[in-house]
């Protein structure tokens, strides 16, 4: 029974704020992570994503940006934007690969989604994503 309080009270730091983005036509609730820790950990250790649900990486400032799926269980679609919201360039992940899929182009966000969404709402490179959160501390 302590064990079980313990692990819940330690789970209580890891919640992450939601927010109501858009992208293109597209509204979805994304998770977001604003400070290096949250950013680092991201999507690792889930095994599931909701349909329309994703995560929302934003950085103090714009520059080109890397990631890697070590410890993460789902494949994933990743779309970098620049400080307007503008996709600079949207790639495919596979779990547990720990080569670095590069933004190339400077961003100042990252959005995680499941793999070929996307694809699947016929959004591309140069689509906006808007209502960003601006009352986050960005670290």
């Amino acid at each position: 029974m302590i064990a079980l309080l313990m692990m819940s009270l330690l789970g209580c730091g890891n919640k992450l704020p939601v927010h109501t983005i858009t992208v293109a036509d597209q509204s979805l609730r994304v998770e977001v992570a604003h400070d290096p820790e949250t950013r680092a950990r991201g999507l690792m250790f889930r095994d599931k994503l909701g349909a329309d649900a994703g995560m929302l990486f934003i950085y103090p400032d714009t520059k080109p940006r890397g990631f890697w799926m070590k410890d993460t269980r789902i494949p994933l679609s990743i779309a970098f934007a620049d400080a307007s919201g503008k996709i600079v360039r949207i790639s495919e992940m596979k779990p547990f690969d720990t080569e670095r899929t590069t933004s190339i182009y400077p961003a100042k966000y990252a959005l995680e989604m499941n793999k070929g969404w996307f694809d699947s709402k016929g959004i591309s490179k140069g689509a906006m994503m808007t209502d960003l959160p601006t009352d986050l501390e960005v670290r």
